[in-house]
């Protein structure tokens, strides 16, 4: 839909009005919009358009307290209950680190942000979301009960745009740089990565290549990488959670991946959602978006960790897991075991 068809901020508002339990998300692609859109149309009634600044953002959260942090792509929503605290903010990263909120954001990324309220009365909804320049949700903030509420409104003020219109004219979102159909020197490859002392090291290496994660997978050899049945993604939570097994789950999107560490428990499949509902952390999985999963030997200086790793069919990345490790500690044998012992299938052909 071009900047004449789309539809302007009443013609927005009214579907709204007609839709009133309809994800947002879901309206907007019903309109033909982007979620940072739909959410636009609305500044002057109940929304507060922001300027990005990561520092203030970031820091003014850890006043407000008890909040449930968002973070999701198309197959997977991950939300977590906590305190945005051990805060650092840099040009290219930031990073908020502590077991109950723990985010790795990319700002150059969010391009549009929203103070957001909803409801009236005891209903009314208070939060903060994040947009990348081509209108999708990177991170969203939900104020809880116990949220500081005078912190809350500093924070919007401090943030407030002097930009209040109702339109967002969606923008490109620069695409990875990588080809599948790059020549690789897989001995060279395979050297780097029997090199690697640490995980954060394969991102460079994918880059030095200009390899997407998925094909790394597929090159690498069967002593790095197998593919497993679509199935284990959810035999492994099941299992994880029957055993106690405490795990590291991360969601990502463009601008933000966000993790969760330690055991899950209620484990509630409903449709082709598998999801996790325990008391600070839900995880809401479309399996049924599973194309591909795979295990993965990394090599670091405590010896090889290993993930679990879904692909959606165009090769995206859904989600990740890890068995729960600190730095500078070895694999946990427990993770290591249920990882390796999950159903495998015939590899691929590299491309």
């Amino acid at each position: 839909m071009d900047a004449i068809t789309r539809p302007a901020p009443d013609r927005i508002n009214r579907a709204r009005i007609e839709n009133p339990k309809m994800r947002e998300r879901d309206l907007a692609a019903q309109l033909g919009i982007s979620e940072a859109e739909l959410v636009a149309a609305r500044c002057g009634e109940g929304v507060v358009r922001l300027e990005m600044h990561m520092d203030v953002l970031l820091n003014g959260l850890n006043a407000v307290g008890e909040v449930m942090a968002l973070t999701r792509n198309e197959s997977a929503v991950h939300e977590k209950i906590g305190v945005y605290a051990n805060i650092n903010v840099g040009k290219q990263h930031a990073i908020v680190l502590n077991r109950d909120i723990d985010l790795r954001i990319f700002p150059t990324l969010w391009k549009h942000g929203f103070a957001v309220e909803k409801g009236e009365g005891e209903d009314l909804r208070r939060s903060l979301q994040f947009f990348d320049a081509a209108g999708e949700a990177v991170h969203k903030i939900h104020l809880r009960p116990a949220s500081d509420l005078d912190a809350y409104r500093k924070l919007v003020e401090n943030l407030r745009s002097e930009d209040q219109s109702r339109t967002v004219e969606p923008g490109e979102v620069e695409p990875e740089q990588h080809d599948d159909a790059v020549p690789v020197d897989l001995d060279e490859f395979r050297r780097r990565w029997q090199a690697m002392k640490d995980v954060h090291q394969f991102f460079g290496m994918l880059r030095k290549f200009k390899l997407g994660r998925r094909r790394a997978l597929e090159l690498i050899g069967e002593d790095f990488a197998w593919p497993l049945d679509r199935e284990a993604v959810a035999a492994l939570i099941n299992h994880a959670a029957n055993d106690g097994l405490p795990i590291m789950a991360f969601v990502g999107n463009r601008g933000c991946v966000q993790i969760h560490t330690g055991p899950v428990n209620n484990i509630k499949p409903m449709g082709p959602w598998l999801n996790v509902m325990d008391e600070t952390f839900h995880l809401h999985l479309r399996v049924d978006h599973i194309a591909e999963a795979w295990v993965v030997r990394k090599p670091t200086s405590d010896g090889h960790v290993t993930s679990v790793e879904a692909f959606d069919a165009d090769r995206n990345l859904i989600i990740q897991f890890f068995g729960e490790r600190k730095e500078g500690e070895e694999e946990r044998r427990d993770w290591r075991f249920l990882a390796e012992n999950l159903p495998r299938i015939a590899r691929p052909t590299a491309a």
